[in-house]
């Protein structure tokens, strides 16, 4: 049971020492999390309240399922763009459809990480590799900060999931500009950025709200044109079906997709970074699917959209001293009296205030430092990233993260097509065998005797590359070579492509009347070895664990023991 219900582990030992800090860490959040959600609703094209509904049933059922305590649950920044950008580009009409194709897209993203869950396919996150993802969150920031420069000038600016057209949108309306509305949005980053530094702790965000709540109201500022939320219904989400149709999964289920894997990314991420604060190992990475899925899934019945785990507010929950999962409640029941009676306190709250709230919020996605580090130490992995930012930034969010995983597995294809190739030497007095390129003149070489080592498992991809780099060594050793001993440490794996391929080769060294040893095969390389039928070329007493010993045989056959023959010829074959 605690395996399907992870809170049974905590709750049988929940004790009143950690009721304070989860009521603190639980309020402390939902504080944050009120504006924080009203105000990626709008990023999302929803009316402010779906944030709040966003907040309420997605955070109870992860407090049952989830495995991470730190996790902080809710609307996001990042899956807030992303279901604007999914949506931008049906053939919607009225708000009234697109709220129910955003409520229903939470349905099939939890339904997808359900799916997953379930299958234990957590491991295919993978694919989205840092770089990859640094890209993409560093464009999608910049996104999401400059398609709040409406809000942050009032002017009417169309909107677009493109950098640039929304740089253009915006310098056509800059002569609209509301002085007002623009200086609010500069006074609330001012005064949450100072805050922040002055000490992480502080509500600046809170603070801001009141603030600006109170300017508006006393000061009149809407008779100045200040844009505000308005009118936000008072009560509860109600329970209603999702509008679930072959029709409607066939038109989102690409973004629906993404928007699984990408949230399912986040929340891993910031899970494991505060437990490897904490020095704990508590995550189950297919739980999580689970309780990710199940979280969207039945939020989405009472009208909530995707979400995700926040890395601001899970930092902050981290920070406030959190115990358990429960904390999540404190942080739903602020939400949930929020709705019940505060709303009416929101109706003066400026847009302005709550796009600055977002630029703050959404800002550290951009990640320089790791980009200045792959561009100093791994030029490759920078292409992968720029691409991946480039792409985002000017042609869409969606084909960003899809070409960019392409463009890394690409990556990963040409580094394992060709792998490193190492030429070893004995070190001089010693029973050490080095690459040669490396070690320079400790190394001594013999033009008798080959010796090579493969950085890779063999397998199609890889193998002409081999049998090429054999052969041309080969001939460059000239006619007074007279073995070939191949270090098969760093080999975990021969597909039968490439079994086929060494069969041939150790035949044509074989032809050249030059013997073929293999050294250092591990476990289940040997027993490929032998299942392949590799053996029959090379022959058993030609199998050795240690290149010294290969070394030794080539010299003197008779060196051998029986011991180091019955070890390097054990494997599972039946035939032996």
């Amino acid at each position: 049971m605690q395996t399907f219900f992870p809170f049974l582990r905590w709750l049988k030992t929940y004790s009143k020492a950690d009721f304070v800090p989860d009521l603190v860490a639980g309020l402390t959040v939902g504080v944050i999390l009120i504006p924080q959600a009203m105000a990626y609703a709008m990023i999302a094209g929803l009316p402010p309240v779906y944030g709040l509904y966003a907040s309420i049933f997605p955070l109870l059922l992860y407090l049952f399922l989830g495995t991470s305590k730190n996790l902080a649950l809710g609307p996001v920044a990042m899956d807030s763009l992303l279901v604007a950008a999914g949506l931008g580009t049906l053939a919607i009409s009225g708000m009234e459809h697109y709220i129910a194709m955003a409520i229903f897209l939470a349905f099939l993203v939890g339904a997808i990480q359900m799916l997953l869950g379930i299958s234990r396919m957590g491991f295919l996150v993978n694919f989205l590799s840092k770089p990859v993802i640094s890209g993409f969150t560093s464009a999608a920031a910049l996104i999401i900060i400059f398609s709040q420069l409406k809000h942050l000038l009032g002017a009417n600016i169309a909107k677009s999931n493109k950098f640039h057209e929304l740089i253009g949108n915006a310098l056509e309306k800059i002569g609209e500009t509301n002085a007002i509305d623009l200086g609010i949005g500069l006074a609330g980053i001012l005064i949450i950025v100072g805050l922040k530094r002055w000490s992480k702790k502080f509500p600046s965000i809170l603070l801001v709200v009141i603030l600006s709540i109170l300017a508006v109201y006393f000061l009149n500022l809407v008779s100045y044109d200040v844009k505000i939320v308005g009118t936000v219904p008072t009560g509860l989400p109600s329970f209603q079906m999702p509008d679930i149709s072959l029709e409607n999964t066939l038109s989102i289920w690409p973004i629906a997709l993404t928007l699984a894997l990408v949230g399912y990314l986040e929340a891993i991420s910031i899970g494991k970074a505060m437990q490897d604060k904490e020095g704990t190992d508590t995550i189950d990475a297919n739980q999580e699917l689970v309780a990710l899925g199940a979280s969207n899934m039945v939020g989405s019945f009472f009208q909530s959209y995707p979400g995700t785990a926040s890395f601001s507010r899970s930092a902050i929950k981290y920070e406030a001293g959190v115990r358990t999962n429960l904390a999540a409640l404190f942080a739903v029941v602020l939400v949930v009296l929020t709705l019940l009676f505060l709303t009416p306190l929101f109706y003066y709250l400026p847009n302005a205030i709550l796009a600055s709230i977002i630029m703050v919020s959404v800002f550290g996605l951009i990640d320089f430092q790791y980009a200045g580090t792959l561009w100093t130490k791994r030029r490759d992995e920078f292409l992968v990233l720029v691409l991946t930012f480039l792409i985002t930034l000017f042609i869409g969010i969606p084909q960003g993260i899809l070409i960019g995983v392409l463009f890394s597995l690409l990556l990963m294809v040409y580094r394992t097509s060709n792998p490193h190739f190492a030429i070893l030497g004995n070190i001089a007095g010693s029973d050490y065998y080095k690459n040669i390129k490396r070690f320079g003149d400790e190394v001594v070489m013999r033009n008798d005797l080959l010796i090579v080592r493969f950085d890779a498992q063999l397998y199609f991809g890889n193998a002409a590359f081999f049998k090429r780099q054999i052969l041309q060594h080969l001939n460059e050793k000239g006619s007074e070579v007279k073995g070939v001993i191949l270090n098969a440490e760093a080999i975990n794996y021969i597909d039968s492509t490439a079994a086929q391929m060494l069969t041939k080769v150790i035949h044509e060294v074989h032809a050249k009347g030059i013997q073929f040893l293999i050294a250092g095969a591990i476990g289940p390389t040997r027993d490929i070895i032998f299942s392949s039928g590799i053996i029959k070329e090379l022959g058993k007493e030609f199998l050795f664990v240690k290149t010294k010993e290969a070394v030794a045989y080539f010299e003197d056959p008779s060196s051998v023991s029986i011991l180091q023959g019955k070890v390097a010829n054990q494997n599972r074959t039946k035939s032996n």
